[in-house]
């Protein structure tokens, strides 16, 4: 087991009326398939009728994190750090891979340093580089960058991210490691992550818990095994209580609209898959509370009927939206992106001003490689819009 113990340096998906309510459990054994698989069958509507906010035009909203010509620069995820103004990025030099650089915002995404000095391993990272920030309990913060298609590797800095490990395995597996952990009681953190069971058409969902600030991290436990979908890329949040764990998941097979699933018991048992509305169908969901309780994400646009399919998108509602089936109060297209869909695997950021940071990667310049943009919006100016606009035909 690797000791990340790092001293400062200098340098409604068809079932059955019992199995959509009931919490299942895949597997009492830590990472084996279960013998027959529950199929799940699409029945969701792909149109979605809630307003349809478009800021793609603002540039005035737009920070460019970094863009070298002739450079793809790949997919993003930030933190914010308790200063309420000190972001990190980072990101990969390619779709997925290969590398992952670092960059650093002191004044909440209004500027960005150059690339940041890292470990050399670091430009051995694989796939998808996703940063975290995590209090052990003993009061010791941590910043963690996972990646992976494979043996999941980490690094670690434990001084407000001036230095770092060099990537080292942490025992997991993944082909996308986690690109949110949510915090349980006691000062653990638990991770969602996706793995591909042969292709990317049967696709299975872990967890892991870690109970020391990611020092370690428990053996990973199968929680979602399932026929007819391909539930992907958690992106996994508490709800306005604490009490219930919600991820929104990524379908893969794009037979469905995504799906996601629950657990009221930290994360001991979860409930079967079930269908998003086309509303919050996409790829790659972030999640942030606003200070008002709504619930905002984003994601990459997947819904089959959507006018901005392709695009990268923000979703307004509630958390009880996901519960009741209901389509939430507003979607928001953040950027337009001149590819099908190659883009939007976004960090979200929210400032004590309460202006979200939205960061990620995407073909916003037609016939250029894709590059990192902030875009900068707070949702009162966004509800005063709203006032004057009919639903989505």
């Amino acid at each position: 087991m690797i000791d990340f113990r790092m001293r400062p340096s200098p340098c409604k998906l068809v079932f059955s009326a019992i199995l959509l309510t009931a919490l299942y459990h895949p597997t009492d054994a830590q990472d084996q398939p279960r013998q027959t698989r529950p199929r799940i069958e699409p029945r969701r509507d792909q149109h979605y009728t809630i307003p349809l906010i478009d800021l793609a035009g603002e540039t005035h909203r737009q920070i460019i994190v970094e863009k070298t010509p002739g450079q793809y620069l790949g997919h993003t995820t930030t933190v914010l750090m308790p200063d309420g103004k000190t972001l990190f990025c980072t990101y990969p030099l390619g779709h997925g891979g290969p590398a992952a650089v670092l960059k650093q915002s002191r004044d909440g995404g209004l500027s960005w340093s150059e690339r940041l000095r890292v470990p050399e391993n670091w430009s051995t990272a694989t796939n998808c580089p996703s940063i975290h920030r995590v209090v052990d309990p003993h009061g010791v913060e941590r910043l963690i960058i996972m990646e992976g298609n494979g043996a999941m590797r980490q690094s670690v800095s434990v001084d407000h991210g001036q230095t770092w490990t060099p990537f080292q395995p942490n025992g997991l597996t993944c082909t996308v490691a986690p690109n949110t952990l949510v915090p349980l009681s006691g000062n653990r953190y638990l991770a969602h992550f996706a793995r591909e069971d042969g292709d990317a058409q049967h696709i299975q969902i872990f967890q892991s818990v870690t109970e020391d600030g990611g020092v370690t991290w428990q053996p990973q436990r199968l929680i979602v095994d399932v026929n007819g979908v391909a539930p992907d890329e958690p992106g996994t949040f508490l709800s306005p209580d604490g009490t219930r764990i919600v991820s929104l998941l990524r379908e893969n097979r794009r037979r469905a609209n995504s799906l996601y699933i629950y657990s009221d018991n930290e994360g001991k048992t979860w409930s079967v898959p079930q269908e998003l509305p086309a509303a919050l169908t996409g790829d790659r969901h972030m999640p942030r509370y606003a200070r008002d309780g709504r619930l905002v994400v984003t994601f990459r646009d997947m819904a089959g009927e959507s006018p901005t399919h392709g695009d990268w998108v923000a979703w307004v509602g509630s958390h009880e939206d996901l519960f009741k089936g209901t389509e939430g109060q507003y979607r928001v297209r953040l950027m337009k992106n001149h590819h099908d869909f190659d883009c939007a695997y976004a960090g979200l950021e929210l400032l004590p001003d309460n202006t979200f940071v939205a960061t990620t990667y995407g073909h916003w310049t037609k016939g250029e490689k894709p590059y990192i943009v902030s875009v900068r919006f707070t949702l009162e100016e966004i509800d005063q819009r709203t006032v004057m606009l009919t639903p989505n035909p």
